[in-house]
């Protein structure tokens, strides 16, 4: 009966073991919470590179300007300045906080983008049909 009892002990423990394990690697990889999105107001510039139907390939450095005015939770809202005007665009962050989409009241495309860093993101622009268009830019918070 001693190697019954034993045996139960370890087998006791090692599922102890095990689950104290298990419950650990949940808490350290668990997805980002609501807490955990990152602030994007501020304003955006950086280098654009893009190629177009009637432009072909382009690079614009620091001559467009991405201002973010206002951010509740994953939602938010921002201009768009360049050389033709300013555009205003709403937006959201995904939930892995990361990846963020936004679109401008008055654009054809779309910016699908990544938070890079704190003070980095990267935003590429996506327009179809006949000004067919694409760009991307890597935009530091000034």
């Amino acid at each position: 009966m001693k190697n019954n009892t034993t045996s139960y002990r370890l087998l006791w423990l090692i599922l102890l073991i095990n689950s104290l394990g298990l419950g650990y690697l949940y808490i350290a990889n668990k997805p980002n919470n609501t807490t955990d999105i990152p602030s994007l107001i501020g304003t955006w510039s950086g280098e654009n590179t893009t190629l177009g139907a009637e432009k072909g390939y382009k690079t614009w450095e620091n001559a467009k300007t991405i201002t973010i005015t206002e951010q509740k939770d994953r939602r938010f809202r921002g201009t768009f300045s360049y050389a033709d005007g300013t555009k205003n665009f709403f937006g959201v962050i995904y939930p892995d906080n990361q990846s963020f989409t936004w679109v401008a009241t008055n654009a054809k495309g779309f910016n699908h983008g990544r938070i890079l860093d704190g003070d980095t993101i990267g935003a590429c622009y996506v327009e179809s049909w006949e000004d067919a268009t694409v760009g991307c830019a890597t935009l530091e918070r000034e």
